[in-house]
């Protein structure tokens, strides 16, 4: 179909005179058809059209065959029209001879081309007549229409197939409805005709209708009658695939439009969908550094809070984040770099410029913010497990310098009142005594608690060391304590001096009442200490030091029968003293005036004791087993994480050596690495697993283990890093996949290309340096001078790192072996759209593309400034430059 002007060598006519029959190879026409007169006048008005319809073209017509044709010049004006070759100069003579002469010219051409013309010459042309006109003509049909007819044929009914009712299997009788005329223009100008409201049973209506049509606006000459056609049992075949050529023609130019639309629709589908991954990628990665820039000054924030309680809670929100948000946002990362990988493929595949995003939104600068994100989240992991752990040693000082100031206030209550007492002014020299020794036995005592004193005095120096929330109290008890301390001890000087100087006087005193308080003082002290240490708060951190406590404890059980004999021996001097009394009836109170510890104080005080000691056993055996169950969390966390920790080594050496030896089909690759993902995948209840464990060691508080080498955060990073190699690696094969498929490359040439990439891999890294890439080209066949090389080396190594990796290999490979779409195909594809012209308007952009596409091509096409410019022109050859990065549009 898209040749009519082939010529049919083959096809000859031949005419019987004597028996007066005319014979073709396809058919042997009948004498009484010859000789009807009904057929020679549809045949003479046919071939009149016909050749009207060309001569047209030159600015002629004819309007009777026989006497137009007869001088020859016409005749070869029309086969110059037909063939678009020039014929030899006619002769310009009105003698017979110079028309023979002219007749035979184009005889001779049409021979020339193969066409056989059997009894028929310039004189039988000269004398034009029915015997001869119609035998003439149809060689002249077949020089130029109806070797083509099976073509002609095939293009009728592929037009015409979605009609109802139009069913073309000929040329004769299949078109008697006239549908099949009107099916052709509805196929290619619905607006000039409505096919709903034909009606098959009007055959006359539908071929004038199409006729008329025809004429009208496509040019086509009327060259049958419609009563002709309905009213003959078979039409004749020629005749009618004579005018249905005329059709073709006509349409044929609206087949080139349609092609061009689709070559265009084709191109601007590529460049909105790259537009929209553009679009998608800016907004993921906005979105992703606007929450990395919310979330960063959340991890920085360093204030510190004053409870344990408040911490904790920050802990917890801590654990959440790590647990519920990050999460998600690591698999946004690592799509967003996937999605940008198979833009940036996309772009060179269509040829088109690289994508390059704004300011700020690289994939560098995302790979950047997420590092500054996770040195902050490690800074605060840190910052918040060191203030738990000053909190915790904060509460511990705390509660222990209350424990030691109450003790003390208890002891110092009321001692400044009776150091101010002057009743040795009034008393017996054996109360004198008494009163000396019993200011001995206080200032024994005072002695004693010095080391309580400095002890208060050194935990809350300690305590506004460390920041202690609450120091403002503890100062301004501790100083109190000291005030206090500093009074007693000068009271306590003032008081001796005054019963030395009383003491001359008063010579009598009790030795056994002194004894006894010299005696019971420091035991009292003693027990006092002692139930300080068994109700004293510890705090530990392995079964070393719990062992070293029990150690400790054991060995002060083991003075618990001297300090018993003591006791023992206290109680019997107060024994003694009531014996004595009671021997010798003294009429004094048997209560000891130099020590205001008792007997029943010291009972009390001892049951005390003995009471303390088995609950200082349990809680100590408590904390051993805390410590035990602690040492079975850390060891039952080493355990996984000894097994999980080079499980993720082992992957990730297992996909970068698969990804440098693949071989065979990419989908086989693909396969084997999404098999791999699975398995990664499937693996990750180990990891919540060992999430799991590590959350229970922290609320235990626990923060060394000497069972492994792996802490969480290594497991974690690990992870996230074989999560993101392995969906990197599938990226790279599927790129691989759309770059093979889109630019036509074979699979035998990929596996051709890793093979050469492996074999010149030296380092089995993944890349080749330059040496390297020069001998893989080499052995290519590429015959490479300097200067060819270093243009090739600007391809394959922009950002000159001296190395080549596989995709840029693959990418240069691709642009060398496949064909692309390129700026002057859209720029000449534009160009039949606009006739021709150097612009192109909005309604022909309407007219020829879809309305979605039509509209984005208005929208971003520039006016049109140079000649020939009307108002409205838009300037195509700029907008296909930018298509391709040719121009600054």
């Amino acid at each position: 179909v898209n040749s009519m002007n082939q010529i049919d060598t083959n096809m000859q006519y031949t005419y019987n005179y004597e028996e007066d029959e005319y014979m073709t190879q396809e058919e042997e026409w009948d004498r009484d058809l010859l000789l009807d007169p009904a057929w020679e006048k549809q045949q003479r008005k046919t071939f009149t059209a016909w050749c009207n319809s060309h001569l047209r073209k030159a600015g002629t017509q004819i309007e009777n065959i026989e006497e137009d044709f007869r001088n020859g010049l016409k005749l070869m004006l029309l086969l110059e029209v037909i063939s678009g070759e020039r014929l030899p100069k006619p002769d310009r003579g009105k003698m017979r001879f110079h028309k023979i002469a002219n007749v035979n010219k184009a005889l001779d051409y049409i021979a020339s081309k193969g066409v056989k013309l059997v009894s028929i010459g310039a004189e039988e042309i000269n004398y034009l007549s029915t015997s001869y006109i119609f035998p003439f003509f149809y060689s002249l049909v077949s020089f130029t229409e109806t070797s083509a007819k099976e073509g002609l044929l095939l293009w009728c009914q592929r037009k015409t197939a979605p009609y109802r009712n139009v069913n073309i299997q000929n040329f004769h009788l299949s078109w008697k409805d006239g549908l099949g005329l009107c099916a052709l223009i509805h196929r290619h100008r619905p607006d000039l005709i409505d096919y709903s409201k034909l009606n098959k049973d009007d055959p006359i209506g539908n071929i004038n209708l199409a006729m008329e049509i025809a004429e009208k606006h496509l040019d086509i000459p009327k060259m049958l009658d419609a009563e002709d056609i309905v009213n003959t049992p078979k039409p004749d075949e020629r005749a009618i695939m004579t005018y249905v050529s005329c059709f073709y023609h006509a349409f044929a130019g609206a087949e080139q439009a349609e092609t061009a639309a689709n070559r265009i629709c084709k191109v601007l589908a590529v460049n909105q969908e790259n537009e929209r991954l553009m679009e998608e990628y800016e907004r993921l990665a906005s979105e992703l550094l606007e929450w990395i820039r919310r979330t960063i000054p959340w991890l920085e924030n360093r204030t510190p809070e004053k409870t344990m309680q408040a911490m904790q809670k920050k802990l917890e929100d801590f654990r959440d984040y790590r647990r519920k948000h990050k999460p998600p946002k690591v698999q946004e990362k690592c799509q967003l770099e996937i999605n940008f990988n198979t833009l940036q493929t996309k772009l060179r595949i269509s040829n088109r410029p690289a994508f390059m995003p704004s300011e700020g939104k690289m994939v560098s600068d995302i790979a950047g913010a997420w590092q500054r994100l996770e040195q902050a989240e490690k800074g605060y992991e840190e910052w918040l497990l060191n203030e738990i752990r000053r909190l915790e040693r904060l509460e511990h000082l705390a509660e222990k310098f209350r424990q030691k100031a109450s003790t003390h206030e208890q002891w110092a209550y009321g001692k400044e009142q009776i150091l101010l007492q002057k009743d040795y002014e009034s008393a017996s020299l054996t109360e004198v005594r008494a009163m000396l020794r019993k200011h001995e036995a206080f200032e024994s005592d005072l002695a004693a608690h010095q080391d309580r004193v400095e002890q208060i005095a050194a935990i809350a120096q300690e305590l506004n060391e460390l920041d202690y929330h609450d120091a403002a109290s503890v100062n301004d008890r501790c100083q109190k304590i000291c005030d206090q301390w500093d009074s007693l001890g000068t009271l306590t000087q003032k008081r001796r001096e005054a019963l030395e100087r009383t003491e001359k006087l008063l010579e009598t005193i009790d030795q056994l009442h002194l004894e006894f308080a010299k005696r019971a003082a420091p035991f009292n002290n003693w027990m006092e200490g002692a139930m300080e240490d068994l109700q004293d708060m510890f705090i530990v951190h392995s079964i070393e030091e719990i062992q070293s406590l029990i150690s400790a404890h054991d060995q002060f059980k083991a003075t618990l029968p001297e300090a018993d004999g003591e006791r023992q021996a206290i109680l019997s001097i107060q024994n003694e003293v009531e014996k004595v009394i009671q021997s010798y009836s003294m009429r004094i109170s048997a209560s000891n005036p130099y020590s205001t510890v008792t007997v029943e104080e010291i009972r009390s005080k001892w049951e005390k004791v003995k009471q303390l000691v088995p609950q200082r056993d349990q809680s100590l055996q408590e904390e051993l087993a805390r410590q035990h169950a602690n040492e079975r969390l850390r060891r039952q966390f080493a355990a996984q994480a000894n097994v999980i920790g080079p499980w993720i080594q082992t992957k990730m050496e297992e996909i970068a050596r698969s990804s440098i030896e693949m071989t065979g089909p990419l989908e086989d690759q693909m396969n084997q690495l999404k098999q791999y993902e699975h398995n990664i995948i499937n693996y990750k209840h180990n990891i919540d697993k060992l999430e799991g464990d590590h959350q229970l060691i922290q609320e235990a508080l626990v923060f060394d283990n000497k069972h492994t080498n792996y802490t969480m955060e290594h497991i974690r990073v690990g992870w996230e890093l074989l999560l993101t190699t392995i969906a990197r690696t599938i990226n790279e094969v599927e790129t691989q996949i759309l770059t093979r498929d889109a630019k036509g490359i074979t699979q035998e040439q990929m596996n051709d290309f890793r093979a050469s990439f492996n074999h010149f891999d030296r380092r089995k890294n993944g890349l080749m340096d330059h040496d390297d890439f020069r001998a893989c080209l080499i052995s290519m066949g590429y015959d490479l001078g300097e200067a060819e090389f270093a243009r090739i080396m600007s391809l394959v190594d922009p950002n000159g790192q001296g190395t080549v990796t596989f995709q840029s290999f693959i990418d240069f490979m691709t642009r060398e072996t496949a064909d692309t779409d390129t700026a002057e195909q859209v720029i000449a594809s534009f160009r039949i759209l606009a006739s021709d012209k150097p612009y192109i308007l909005a309604d022909e952009l309407r007219r020829e593309l879809p309305p979605e596409q039509a509209q984005y091509c208005i929208k971003r096409m520039p006016p049109y400034t140079g000649p020939g410019s009307v108002p409205g022109a838009l300037d195509y050859t700029s907008f296909s430059s930018a298509l391709y990065g040719e121009s600054d549009l």
